[in-house]
C-alpha cells in the first residue's frame, strides 16, 4: 500500500502489529512495565500523526524503532536506573530485618512474557528473547548509559545490524561499534545474581518436577521441604522493600516470622520475565478465600531455586498479568487469564 493511502483502520492494524515486540524494546530500555506501555503509547500516537510524513525510505518497523528509541532516551533523560534490592543494600540477616519501602520508581518490575515476546518458531531466537528479559539481564542493562543500553538491545538482542543502528540513531557505524564494546566491556565487569538461572523452554522434565515440590511445600509452608529446594546461597528479596536476605536458613527463617501469615497460600502459575513465576494468594481473613499478596519470579540452576523474587504491589501486578483480585476458597486453582 502506497504510503499516505492507507486507510485508518489499515494503520491501525499495521502499527498494532509491532506493539508487543516495541514493549519488550521499551521494556528493556527502561525496566519498568507501564513505563513501557507508555512509552509504546506514545510511539504510536506520534507515528499516527506523523504517517504522512513517513517517506518509506525504511521499513515501518524501522521507523518505529527510531521513534520508540527518541520516547524511551527522553524518558531516561531523567537519570533514573531502575534496580533490584541487592543493587541497593547489603544483605541483612534476619535478626536485623526491616521492612523499609522506597518508592515504586526505584525498582525493576515485573513484566509478563506475553506483553514482550513476539511468537517466533525459530527455538534459537525464543531463547535469546527470553534470556534478555530476565531480571538479572535487565538489571545489567540498566547500568549502561542510555543510548549504550539502545545499541546494544539493538545489536545483541534483536540483530540488527551495525548500519541499521548507525541510521536509527543518526551516527556512524564507528561510534556503534564504540558503544557496542564498551557496553560489553561494563556488562562482563559485573557478576549479577541471577545470571546463572538455566531454564529450558520449555521446561525439561527435571525443572518442573522442582516446581511441582516447590508449588506443594510452599502451599503446605513445609519448610523442610523448602529448604531441600533452596540453593544454600538462594536470594529473596521483596520490592518495594528494600531488605533482601541469602540463604536457606534467613529465608525461611523470615517466612515463619514475619512472613507468617503467608501460610495457607496458594500459587497459580505464570509466565514472567522469561522465567517460571506465581502469583501468590494468601488466605483473607475478612472476606474468606484468598487475596492477592505477591507475583514470584523464581531463578533455578543445577536443580536449584538461587532466586526467589516477590513484588508485592498487587494492586498494580495481578492487573498487569490479568489476575482476579480474590479466588474464593474452594478454588485451589484458576485459569491465568480474565
Amino acid at each position: 500500500m502506497a504510503n499516505g493511502t492507507a486507510t485508518p483502520t489499515d494503520l491501525d492494524t499495521r502499527l498494532e502489529a509491532h506493539r508487543t515486540e516495541l514493549t519488550g524494546y521499551c521494556y528493556r530500555m527502561l525496566g519498568s512495565s507501564f513505563e513501557a506501555e507508555d512509552a509504546v503509547q506514545d510511539t504510536m500516537v506520534r507515528a499516527w500523526r506523523s504517517y504522512d510524513k513517513f517517506e518509506g525510505r525504511s521499513s515501518l518497523r524501522s521507523w518505529l524503532y527510531r521513534i520508540a528509541t527518541n520516547v524511551c532516551l527522553d524518558m531516561l533523560t531523567a537519570g533514573n536506573k531502575r534496580a533490584r534490592p541487592m543493587d541497593l543494600t547489603e544483605s541483612t540477616p534476619l535478626a536485623r530485618a526491616a521492612l523499609s519501602p522506597r518508592p515504586d520508581n526505584t525498582w525493576l518490575e515485573p513484566m509478563p512474557d506475553a506483553r514482550v515476546l513476539p511468537t517466533t518458531h525459530d527455538p534459537a531466537e525464543a531463547a535469546v528473547a527470553k534470556e534478555s528479559v530476565r531480571l538479572a539481564f535487565m538489571a545489567a542493562l540498566q547500568q549502561l548509559p542510555a543510548k549504550q543500553r539502545a545499541v546494544l538491545i539493538l545489536r545483541e538482542v534483536l540483530a540488527w545490524k551495525a548500519s541499521e543502528v548507525a541510521e536509527l540513531l543518526g551516527t556512524s557505524v564507528a561510534s556503534v561499534n564504540s558503544a557496542l564494546q564498551r557496553a560489553r566491556a561494563t556488562l562482563a565487569e559485573r557478576q549479577e545474581p541471577g545470571a546463572e538461572a538455566a531454564v529450558s523452554d520449555p521446561l525439561d522434565e527435571d525443572q518442573q518436577k522442582l516446581l511441582d515440590r516447590y508449588v506443594a511445600a510452599f502451599e503446605g509452608y513445609d519448610m523442610a521441604a523448602l529448604t531441600a529446594l533452596l540453593h544454600e546461597d538462594a536470594v529473596m528479596t521483596m520490592p518495594p522493600f528494600d531488605l533482601w536476605l541469602t540463604g536457606t536458613q534467613d529465608i525461611t527463617g523470615f517466612m515463619t516470622t514475619l512472613g507468617a501469615p503467608c501460610a495457607g497460600s496458594r500459587l497459580v502459575p505464570v509466565q514472567v520475565n522469561g522465567l517460571p513465576g506465581f502469583a501468590q494468594y494468601k488466605p483473607d481473613p475478612d472476606q474468606g478465600g484468598f487475596m492477592p499478596w505477591a507475583v514470584q519470579v523464581l531463578e533455578i540452576s543445577d536443580g536449584r531455586i538461587t532466586g526467589f523474587h516477590c513484588f508485592l504491589d498487587t494492586q498494580r501486578w495481578f492487573p498487569l498479568f490479568d489476575l482476579p483480585l480474590h479466588l474464593e476458597a474452594e478454588t485451589d486453582q484458576v485459569e491465568q487469564g480474565a
